[in-house]
């Protein structure tokens, strides 16, 4: 099993930025991709951004690309997620989740582990 823990987010004004964390323990030498989703109320939990553990290959959704940027720490097992120019239409519960495998494609399903979520909320 592999846990994730999220940290890093509140209230921030549109514009702003803020920097979430996501450590990983436990099986670690399995995960494959580390991604960050995020779910607004009413709505289906949508794609962000993910990186390859191995090489560090990165992909975002379209929404986000230009503002916010995926890294990992491979030593500290953590990935992070850097969000500048936030707009009011980011706010959502954001979920760090880790896959065994890399694929271009990333669906909620093909994720194996999943954090709690932390919330962002971004004000206009």
């Amino acid at each position: 099993q592999v846990q994730l823990v999220e940290s890093g987010g509140g209230l921030v004004q549109a514009g702003g930025s803020l920097r979430l964390s996501c450590a990983a323990s436990g099986r670690t030498f399995s995960i494959q991709t580390m991604g960050w989703f995020r779910q607004a109320p009413g709505k289906e939990r949508e794609f962000v951004a993910a990186i390859r553990w191995s090489g560090g290959t990165t992909v975002y959704a379209d929404s986000v690309k230009g503002r916010f940027t995926i890294s990992r720490d491979n030593a500290k097992i953590t990935v992070y997620l850097q969000m500048n120019s936030l707009k009011p239409e980011d706010t959502a519960v954001y979920y760090c989740a880790a896959k065994r495998y890399y694929s271009s494609s990333n669906y909620p399903h093909e994720y194996d582990y999943w954090g709690q979520g932390t919330q962002v909320v971004v004000s206009s």
